[in-house]
């Protein structure tokens, strides 16, 4: 449903969420290898508040030079 991977300074963050599956949407954020963020909703209005906030979060990490992984 949504996935993307920026990178900086040889860090990569990863955002995504997936689903819906059993338990309902996943939201996954990470960092290099760690997993630093991740929640379960079942409800698609949190589903959309979180998309809003990651989407957010991201546009903030580009303006502070991290790039789109799949444009580089």
């Amino acid at each position: 449903m949504f996935a993307k991977e920026l990178t900086h300074d040889g860090h990569i963050r990863r955002f995504s969420i997936i689903g819906p599956g059993k338990d309902g949407w996943e939201l996954r954020v990470e960092e290099d290898a760690a997993v630093i963020r991740r929640l379960c909703y079942t409800d698609w209005h949190r589903v959309e508040r979180a998309l809003d906030a990651i989407v957010h979060e991201v546009e903030a990490l580009e303006q502070d030079g991290w790039r789109d992984r799949a444009a580089n």
